[in-house]
């Protein structure tokens, strides 16, 4: 089986998210849809046929959650060497050419989002830094082309999801 590496962060926000799906969001779906049920013809009952997809999309939701949790592999950075990029560093890099400097830390797959500037430690620019150190220069192949980047720093801070 495919393990799944995360944060303990990330596994309490996954968990949280499917504890809320199941002990709040469906069964309100489920009330909704008897509601609806009761008011006729089923047909035409655009209120049933909401609740009816909404009660599929979240046990869909629910299904997809609970199958990456019984892959996880909780991770904890703080206790691995972060003298060279690692799951769960934080990487200061510098674009040679344009100069412009960007912070990512690598975490799980379900963890990333880019706009906070956590990275899959699956993603290409992740597999390309794993093993650099401070100083390292690395040319990066990116879906916008080949940039260059020089490692400014390495280290661990606590992960906010």
């Amino acid at each position: 089986m495919e393990k799944e590496p995360m944060t303990r962060a990330g596994y309490e926000k996954i968990t949280g998210n499917l504890d809320f799906l199941k002990t709040k969001e469906r069964p309100e779906t489920v009330i909704a849809l008897d509601e609806a049920r009761q008011l006729g013809d089923l047909k035409e009952n655009a209120e049933y046929h909401a609740a009816k997809d909404k009660l599929k999309l979240i046990d869909s939701q629910i299904a997809e959650l609970s199958n990456i949790i019984s892959k996880a592999v909780i991770i904890d950075p703080s206790t691995l060497p972060h003298d060279k990029v690692s799951f769960g560093s934080t990487v200061s890099l510098v674009d040679v050419d344009t100069e412009k400097e960007y912070t990512y830390t690598i975490v799980g797959g379900i963890e990333s989002d880019a706009e906070k500037g956590l990275i899959s430690f699956n993603s290409p620019l992740a597999k390309q830094l794993m093993g650099k150190e401070e100083g390292d220069e690395l040319q990066a192949s990116l879906p916008a082309g080949l940039t260059t980047f020089e490692v400014l720093e390495v280290y661990y801070k606590e992960i906010e999801v």
